[in-house]
């Protein structure tokens, strides 16, 4: 990872000082790097801990491509902090911001396209491209709120899951083109996104502080798991009165936490975690046609960590 850090901020760099001052401050509030380690970790899992420069090329332009979209994702939300720090468009505004979103996107594209790297840049390209579909159809859904557990999944696969089936994708296509390694890992990584993406669902539900506040999704209006379980399983009367608040008193505090508690006792987390559950338990169940190695060992940990993590 340390090395990686080093070769991913050379990918960043431009002769224009005020891109390098802004991609600098974007480095230096860096995530938890899941990414980036999904690459490596399925790399050497595959090919008997053998990395190559395809696999550093591969996890940095999985990580331009991942920022590029949450600097975008910062200005269409219109929010200003981004992991506790401010965010790209509430210092420098939205009009740099989307440039540098842009400027990051061709970086990655380029950094393939330069090195012929072009099965991993098609797989990036399917996953931006599902991104950009999964949040289209989830505004188009959340208009009507008539989102059933089968669009629910179709949504979460496309906007968070894709991003992390092609880390582990690209890790193996990295040091195996070609081979039946590279849809494998496909799969496996999506079951985690799906897993990932329940687990967030489930912290607006929560009482502790992750970042971002209890409700939220509520009020802006996304339908969730835990909610859309219960939607289905309610009366007339409480889903009249469940999608009403939803609509017209989401920015009422007093009304959300009625919604949340509502959500709570009829089941509706229990529900989404036996779901995320089962997601984690097929991903497991992957792994276990790899031989024991550290690595494998390491991904076990890392699918446990998406279920088990606070925040």
């Amino acid at each position: 990872m340390d090395l990686f850090e080093q070769k991913f901020q050379l990918s960043m760099s431009s002769k224009v000082a005020l891109l390098n001052r802004i991609t600098h401050y974007i480095v230096n509030r860096k995530g938890k790097q899941m990414r980036p380690m999904f690459v490596f970790l399925v790399a050497k899992m595959v090919a008997n801990g053998e990395v190559s420069e395809r696999t550093y090329r591969g996890a940095s332009v999985i990580e331009l491509i991942h920022t590029a979209t949450l600097v975008h994702d910062d200005v269409v939300d219109d929010s200003n902090r981004r992991r506790g720090f401010f965010s790209v468009n509430a210092l420098w505004k939205n009009k740099i911001a989307v440039l540098i979103g842009d400027f990051l996107l061709s970086k990655g594209l380029l950094l393939s396209i330069d090195n012929n790297d072009f099965d991993l840049l098609k797989i990036i390209s399917v996953a931006v491209r599902e991104m950009s579909e999964g949040e289209l159809l989830q505004i188009e859904k959340a208009r009507k709120l008539d989102i059933t557990e089968d669009v629910y999944y179709e949504i979460i696969r496309q906007k968070t899951a894709t991003l992390i089936a092609a880390c582990c994708s690209l890790g193996a296509a990295s040091v195996k083109p070609g081979s039946r390694y590279v849809e494998d890992m496909r799969k496996f990584g999506e079951l985690i996104g799906m897993a990932f993406q329940i687990k967030d669902d489930l912290f607006d539900y929560g009482e502790t502080q992750i970042g971002k506040p209890t409700g939220i999704d509520i009020k802006e209006q996304k339908m969730t798991l835990p909610l859309i379980h219960v939607l289905n399983q309610a009366s007339k009367e409480d889903k009249k009165w469940l999608i009403n608040s939803i609509k017209n008193h989401n920015k009422d505090t007093k009304r959300v936490k009625e919604v949340i508690a509502f959500v709570k006792t009829h089941g509706g987390l229990d529900y989404a975690v036996s779901k995320m559950k089962a997601f984690q338990k097929e991903a497991l169940q992957m792994l276990e046609d790899y031989p024991k190695s550290e690595f494998r060992a390491s991904l076990e940990l890392m699918v446990n960590y998406v279920i088990d993590r606070k925040k």
